[in-house]
């Protein structure tokens, strides 16, 4: 992994929602959002191919060019699928969770001849000359279920051989995978060589099992871990003592036993006046492996809330009244 890379900045920039997830964001509210991040001196932007099918790039890609010509961003984005055309769909209509006005389906394919077609559109799209990060996204049984040995095999000796490739004539700064669960990423660094993980809801105020088994073995092996999805889904930002819906955990409406949990750890905030949000949004940048965060920021609004949230000072007796009730676990480094 290059110099370049040795500092994302503790706050990176998930670009999943300017690419209209679940919803359509305007062009010109996206262009806002990017610009508020990076005046406010974000430098790390992660997006996706699949982000809206090439609409995240593309927005992200233009937004960039314009703020940041010469370059100075760390831009990461994904292998893994491949956007094929649709010129049927609907693009009014959701699909795939995007609502998007590109015409294609993303299809998953860790082959070599895709890596490579998908490093050379998201270059165009993104209008850089280079890509900093390069993930293999949603690899494992997660995404896969009993498939995933297939796909495993067809990573390791296609799409994983291009992003070697990739980065040791330079083209691409680092290599890793952008998944949601912890087992792939224990066979990965079984399997191969990597510089970062992005784990997207694995290491949270609400969940610490890494702990246990990647986080040690990241330590040997020298892998820094990204953490998406700081927000559990939405749980850990919405909270449960407000009364509405139920909120999201892993991407459904959470279980009694979660609704639980975070009813007892928003109580200890709201005891020390501390927003959920940025107790949740701050714990994980304690582990020293975790280089940094990444919530999805889709308007200003919502730059200008994780900023400040990043900004919160939070006593260090919340965390030990967290600690000291079983509610993260007693190994778990705390912040100062």
């Amino acid at each position: 992994m290059t110099e370049r890379l040795s500092d994302l900045g503790k706050l990176a920039f998930g670009a999943a929602s300017i690419g209209n997830l679940y919803r359509a964001v305007p062009e010109a509210q996206a262009r806002d959002v990017v610009a508020r991040a990076w005046d406010a001196g974000v430098r790390t932007f992660d997006t996706a191919p699949h982000y809206g099918f090439g609409l995240s790039e593309k927005r992200l890609g233009a937004a960039l060019a314009e703020l940041d010509p010469a370059q100075s961003a760390i831009v990461s984005t994904k292998i893994g699928r491949r956007l094929d055309p649709r010129p049927d769909a609907d693009l009014s209509a959701m699909r795939q969770a995007f609502v998007s006005p590109e015409p294609y389906e993303s299809v998953f394919d860790y082959s070599y001849d895709a890596v490579m077609r998908s490093y050379e559109g998201s270059l165009k799209r993104l209008r850089r000359d280079r890509i900093d990060i390069l993930y293999a996204h949603d690899i494992g049984a997660f995404a896969h279920g009993a498939a995933h040995p297939r796909r495993f095999a067809e990573f390791m000796g296609g799409g994983y051989r291009a992003m070697l490739k990739l980065r040791d004539s330079g083209a691409v700064g680092a290599i890793g995978i952008g998944v949601n669960e912890v087992a792939v990423c224990i066979e990965m660094l079984g399997a191969g060589e990597i510089d970062l993980i992005m784990l997207a809801g694995r290491y949270t105020l609400l969940e610490q099992d890494p702990l246990d088994d990647l986080l040690p073995l990241c330590a040997r092996r020298g892998v820094r871990l990204v953490i998406a999805g700081p927000y559990n889904s939405g749980i850990l930002a919405k909270g449960v003592r407000h009364g509405g819906a139920i909120p999201n955990f892993n991407y459904e409406p959470a279980p009694p036993v979660i609704l639980e949990r975070v009813g007892a750890i928003e109580d200890v905030c709201a005891k020390h006046g501390v927003p959920l949000a940025a107790a949740a949004l701050q714990f994980p940048l304690a582990h020293p492996q975790v280089a940094s965060v990444v919530p999805g920021m889709g308007s200003v609004r919502q730059v200008d809330d994780a900023l400040a949230l990043m900004a919160r000072v939070i006593p260090v007796t919340l965390w030990e009244e967290l600690r000291d009730a079983g509610l993260i676990r007693r190994d778990a480094p705390l912040p100062q």
